[in-house]
């Protein structure tokens, strides 16, 4: 398993070649807030399709030290996708979602790794200003993380799928949370 000072790399996720384990992590129990647990392979490849097929949507695969898939990174423009009509986007605002497959050997800090590397990698873009997330009300784990590297919640909002909280996550701020 990866440890948490590991450097991670990214590739673009391939849909057909990556489908079956992708299917694997998107359907376990952990990854409930990723709402397709009922989803056939076929499905799940289909979706990230579309993702691959959209200006405004991508989706990565982070790697390992080994090379071998680690997690699951997606980022969107949000003032064309998951957020229109739902908060007022800024130039530079980047949406983002990301998902650490289950294990039956859990590494104290890899999930807090994977987070900072998926940040990180989306501030390398001098145009990403702010990164935009929206995850579950309910998911209390993940808002501990988004704090931990910078976000600061700035409400609720109802999508058509759950109640979210909106929080946002500045270059300067997550500078400092990460070197703190």
């Amino acid at each position: 398993m990866t440890t948490p000072t590991t450097t991670f790399t990214f590739r673009p996720l391939d849909p057909l070649r990556d489908g079956a384990l992708l299917h694997s992590w998107v359907t376990h129990p952990k990854a409930a807030y990723w709402m397709m647990r009922d989803a056939r392979r076929e499905e799940v490849e289909r979706a990230y399709m579309e993702i691959a097929a959209d200006e405004h949507h991508h989706a990565l695969l982070g790697l390992g030290e080994d090379g071998g898939p680690a997690f699951l990174m997606e980022y969107y423009d949000p003032a064309h996708r998951e957020l229109v009509g739902l908060y007022e986007p800024e130039p530079g605002d980047v949406g983002m979602h990301f998902l650490t497959p289950a294990t039956d050997t859990p590494v104290h800090g890899f999930t807090r790794a994977v987070i900072t590397a998926v940040v990180a990698r989306l501030f390398e873009d001098p145009a990403t200003r702010r990164i935009v997330v929206e995850p579950d009300v309910q998911n209390t784990a993940v808002h501990a993380l988004n704090e931990a590297v910078g976000f600061v919640p700035v409400g609720e909002i109802q999508k058509p799928e759950k109640t979210a909280l909106l929080s946002f996550c500045t270059r300067e701020r997550f500078e400092r949370a990460v070197a703190a």
